[in-house]
């Protein structure tokens, strides 16, 4: 058992270790090295080193020589760990589970029930304000915001969402991911959309390029010189986009981008073709799809991605790449302008970038149906 006492007496203390030389050394010189492990390390490093006494070391640190025995003594018992803080309990906790658990509820409600009309979401002052008048409890601002901190809880914060009313989301989702992740050997998977109202902006001054320091800025005012739509086609499993850019975006606009599509993959034996549900993407009174797809020898097959669910379609993903590698801060003098632009990048992503996207929703787990 190692010898404790509180006097200057010296001791006959054992050598230092290697390890603990090299770790004395760090906290002795080490930059970011806390003052308290500094202090406890020269405590140690002038009594096992240089042998000093125990009021030498005082002396020179700058310490009582209760302190200097106090460090002797724990770096006795456990060594260089010995150095460190024992935990302790604190301060406990004003408020239990159950306050907490009262708290998080409340965030969760909305304020207009809690006497704020016209308050859509809460902030910090308005529920902490709640918490005091509704449930008694005399927590300050930083204690409810530990609470829903904590808890991840941001009441305070929303995301847009647009809510798909189709009766069959979850399976049409499901049937559409099943395709992702498992695609038919023998089919040539297209993500099929149209990115209409693409507008032709010239920015009234020049776009200023970003220099060490200051990052670039881009004119807020511009001119309009119409729009374009386009037309793309998504391979899922190589990436490769075929597009169409124009001013229009009809049922015979389609029509004549699905006949270039039906040629760039005439060796396909199945085609099946992931859209949404746009008016021009049904048959309708012509029946334009049912008898494209007799041309082809029915070879087409057409898959459509629930209400509200664009997010499902992979070409999606490559019109948000669009958008702002191409789109966003351009500067286009005229419609003609934007739409050799948009072919141009296109052309360059099918030449060095083309890739398929990973897909990493797997899907909505379905309960089975009982068999009747």
């Amino acid at each position: 058992m190692a010898m404790r006492s509180a006097d200057p007496v010296s001791l006959p203390l054992p050598e230092l270790t290697s390890d603990q030389r090299k770790a004395l050394r760090e906290w002795r010189f080490g930059r970011k090295v806390e003052h308290r492990l500094w202090l406890r390390a020269s405590i140690i490093w002038g009594l096992f080193h240089h042998r000093s006494s125990v009021a030498q070391v005082a002396s020179r640190v700058g310490v009582t020589v209760r302190c200097v025995c106090k460090w002797r003594d724990r770096f006795l018992e456990a060594g260089v760990p010995g150095l460190y803080d024992r935990p302790r309990s604190g301060r406990p906790p004003r408020f239990g589970p159950e306050q907490r658990c009262e708290v998080i509820a409340l965030a969760c409600d909305a304020p207009a029930n809690y006497g704020f009309e016209g308050q859509t979401l809460w902030t910090y002052d308005t529920l902490t304000d709640a918490v005091r008048r509704t449930l008694g409890l005399p927590m300050s601002r930083s204690s409810v915001w530990r609470t829903l901190e904590q808890n991840a809880l941001r009441p305070h914060r929303v995301r847009m969402w647009l809510h798909s009313p189709d009766p069959d989301f979850k399976e049409k989702v499901n049937r559409i991911v099943g395709l992702y992740l498992d695609p038919p050997k023998d089919a040539v998977i297209l993500c099929i959309d149209e990115k209409t109202g693409m507008q032709a902006l010239e920015r009234k001054h020049e776009t200023r390029r970003a220099i060490p320091g200051r990052p670039g800025r881009y004119e807020y005012e511009y001119i309009r010189h119409g729009t374009q739509s386009l037309l793309a086609a998504f391979n899922i499993r190589t990436g490769h986009v075929t597009a169409r850019c124009g001013p229009t975006r009809t049922a015979e606009d389609l029509l004549g981008f699905m006949e270039r599509v039906a040629e760039k993959y005439r060796e396909a034996a199945r085609i099946i073709v992931i859209w949404d549900n746009l008016n021009i993407h049904h048959d309708g009174r012509e029946e334009r799809w049912r008898r494209f797809n007799a041309r082809y020898g029915g070879k087409f097959e057409f898959v459509y991605t629930p209400l509200h669910a664009s997010w499902v379609n992979q070409v999606e993903i490559f019109f948000s790449i669009l958008q702002r590698r191409c789109l966003k801060h351009g500067d286009f003098r005229s419609a003609e302008e934007l739409r050799g632009r948009v072919l141009g990048f296109i052309d360059r992503w099918n030449t060095t970038e083309g890739h398929p996207f990973a897909w990493s929703f797997r899907g909505y787990p379905m309960q089975q149906r009982a068999v009747a």
